[in-house]
């Protein structure tokens, strides 16, 4: 018999981190969870590989490779976190940052209050030197070396030793960018330096001096964590007795991972890494589940972010933003709410309930862990209303129910309502934030959110499915088997990816075939090599190429695939008229037949795949009637109080109905079930909710 082998995936989340373990031999899935270390995420992490193993009757010599989704990167941003940051521009530019964009965050019915938040780089840490190259890369002046010498001491002076470097027309021709980080580490060998022309190929000066100034300001802290971590698996005793590397991937915001060592060279990549890997999880449950328009919701320990999945695909977008700071790099389309379980509920000035974007977190936590807190939460609330169990991970976690009631009832006495519909108003504003978020990524792009299955998962994401279903219309929700661990699922279910993008601005009737093909293979070969260095033979390349496409004088694009096949005018034209049929469904109009509307081309893409195996959704057994998974009864509140009957999530089987009122619990997650609402179990142990018989 071979010897058994395992492959993990960890994502480490605000309170918990959730491992998944796979023998691709065998096929078994092992789970587990341990509390998140805010303080260094490195322990969580170990922690939870030496769970997943024991747990599998395995040791380190088993270990394959891990994948990884952390918040590091993300995290660093959102909590302001990017002292000591310097940035070298091209002379006449030093307040390109102060200018930004001219948009206001939520409309400008919020412009007389809204102020620009603080530079990522205050201006008195701004250089420009002297060099200048056109819109098609040709130098007009040199670079000036005695500017660029200047401004290197300027910064060691001042003790700041990572610097973002963005010039002009860089996308073009990198150039005097790779003269400058020369001539700047010659002047200071220790720099940490990011340059646009690395980072992002595009033009947009803007966007793309933010883009390298956020890849520069995590490249220390996310190098440190990883090669802290690869440092620690190599402790792992291999099967000769002496340590060896075990390959460690860490997941991208574009839905794919990459090697350690290679991520630590590109750390803007990892800034949406953890929901990336829950969307991904959701769209290989789905679509096995035969569904194939859905929307995640992904409720952790401090938020909940949702995404749309069509065709097995979720949206990709080049627009996201990091806190405060735009970024132009492939992700997956996020949007994040502050209503996670750990939110917290409070009162405005004026009297009214809110709840979140404040989270207690994994240190203190909730009132009800016991460990310090003193707000009441989503999961104070949820534990007073017998909605989940008195412990969580099958009781390694106890819960105080009477230590939430009294947290609970202080915040009722100052809305003056009872402890019960204080609690209750504590759920339903949360699901109105969580139902707000799906309208975002579905009516306000045009989509119509009944036409769409939700995916709930997460430790706290199936909390509020049936509440969601009546607020959105919905005509039913999934619940994936084992939910709060999807998202480490979710990391064994993607391949290698590495996105190339460079500038092309050229109307298509005036577009060059032998430029453009010149562009596209020289994208190829750079995505070849990438995928070739991570160990991928040339025969298990993959590649992805796609096109962003405008009408002459708008200011966005829209994304295209170009297919495969040569590059010629056939290849072009059938992306123009796909432009025309993407604009259409995007914004109800095009302009096709229309000779005074030209199609602009702007942005040409490669995406490199290198594929990993992947492991199938596992099957169960036909059930045997949902009372056999009966295991008793607790106290709970739908609208008044009942003893309602509670269901093992891992006793039902395939066919098994479960109707409300009721809970059904399992090591990860909980799923409260209303009056009214009925549970069908399929043969991959997914719950199907729905609303009547």
């Amino acid at each position: 018999m071979a010897p058994r082998r395992i492959r993990v995936g960890i994502d480490t989340g605000g309170t918990f981190t959730d491992i998944v373990g796979v023998d691709f031999a065998s096929g078994e899935i092992v789970t587990t969870k341990t509390p998140s270390t805010p303080a260094d995420p490195a322990v969580g992490f170990l922690d939870g590989i030496e769970k997943v193993l024991a747990k599998a009757g395995l040791t380190g010599d088993a270990l394959t490779a891990v994948s990884h989704g952390t918040t590091v990167a993300t995290n660093r941003l959102l909590e302001g976190k990017v002292d000591d940051l310097g940035f070298i521009t091209t002379e006449g530019y030093p307040h390109v940052l102060e200018i930004a964009r001219q948009s206001v965050p939520d409309g400008y019915g919020n412009s007389y209050f809204w102020v620009k938040p603080d530079r990522i780089v205050p201006a008195d840490r701004v250089r420009t030197i002297r060099g200048r190259l056109d819109y098609t890369g040709k130098e007009l002046r040199p670079l000036n070396e005695d500017d660029v010498r200047a401004a290197a001491r300027f910064f060691a002076a001042a003790g700041i030793k990572t610097l973002g470097i963005c010039l002009m027309h860089a996308y073009a021709n990198p150039v005097h960018e790779e003269w400058a980080r020369r001539i700047v580490l010659e002047e200071m060998p220790d720099a940490t330096i990011s340059i646009s022309s690395e980072v992002l190929r595009e033009y947009r000066e803007y966007e793309r001096s933010i883009t390298t100034l956020v890849d520069a300001a995590v490249k220390p802290s996310i190098r440190d964590y990883v090669m802290h971590i690869a440092e620690r698996l190599r402790d792992y005793t291999g099967e000769a007795g002496t340590a060896r590397d075990v390959p460690f991937y860490v997941m991208k915001s574009n839905g794919g991972v990459l090697s350690a060592r290679e991520v630590v060279h590109q750390p803007i990549t990892t800034v949406l890494s953890g929901p990336a890997a829950g969307a991904l999880g959701a769209a290989v449950v789905a679509k096995a589940a035969g569904i194939d328009r859905v929307l995640t919701c992904d409720g952790g320990g401090t938020s909940t972010d949702v995404t749309v999945v069509v065709d097995g695909e979720p949206a990709l977008t080049t627009e996201g933003t990091i806190g405060a700071y735009p970024s132009k790099i492939p992700m997956i389309d996020v949007v994040t709410v502050g209503a996670g379980g750990g939110s917290i509920a409070w009162t405005t000035p004026e009297g009214t309930l809110r709840v979140g974007p404040a989270s207690a977190g994994a240190d203190p936590g909730p009132i009800c862990y016991g460990a310090g807190g003193t707000e009441p939460t989503i999961t104070d609330a949820h534990v007073l209303l017998g909605r989940i169990p008195p412990h969580l991970l099958g009781g390694e976690i106890p819960l105080d129910r009477d230590a939430a009631a009294a947290g609970i009832d202080e915040l009722a006495r100052e809305l003056k309502l009872s402890r019960e519909e204080c609690a209750g108003g504590i759920l339903e504003v949360s699901a109105w934030n969580q139902a707000n978020a799906l309208r975002r990524i579905t009516v306000g792009r045009g989509l119509d959110v009944r036409d769409f299955t939700l995916v709930t998962f997460g430790g706290s994401g199936s909390l509020l499915a049936c509440r969601l279903i009546d607020v959105l219309g919905l005509a039913g929700v999934l619940v994936p088997a084992n939910p709060g661990n999807l998202s480490a699922y979710g990391l064994l279910t993607v391949d290698v990816r590495n996105d190339y993008v460079q500038t092309y601005v050229s109307r298509h009737d005036r577009l060059d075939a032998g430029v453009l093909a010149g562009i596209v293979e020289s994208l190829s070969t750079e995505a070849a090599t990438a995928l070739t260095d991570e160990g991928f033979e040339k025969s298990e390349h993959r590649f992805a190429r796609t096109a962003d496409l405008r009408y002459v004088g708008q200011a966005y694009e829209v994304r295209v695939p170009l297919g495969e096949g040569p590059v010629d005018a056939t290849l072009m034209d059938a992306a123009a008229e796909t432009f025309h049929d993407a604009h259409r469904d995007l914004y109800g109009y095009d302009f096709r037949g229309d000779p005074s509307q030209h199609v602009e081309w702007v942005n040409v893409r490669v995406t490199g795949i290198g594929p990993i195996p992947r492991p199938e959704p596992a099957t169960i057994p036909a059930g045997h009637g949902a009372d056999a998974a009966r295991t008793g009864t607790r106290r709970a509140y739908f609208d008044e109080w009942s003893d309602v009957p509670l269901y093992s999530r891992e006793l039902l089987g395939d066919g098994d109905v479960v109707t409300g009122p009721a809970v059904i619990e399992e090591f990860s997650s909980t799923v409260p079930l209303h009056p009214g609402f009925t549970a069908v179990v399929d043969r991959f142990g997914n719950l199907t909710i729905s609303k009547g018989a």
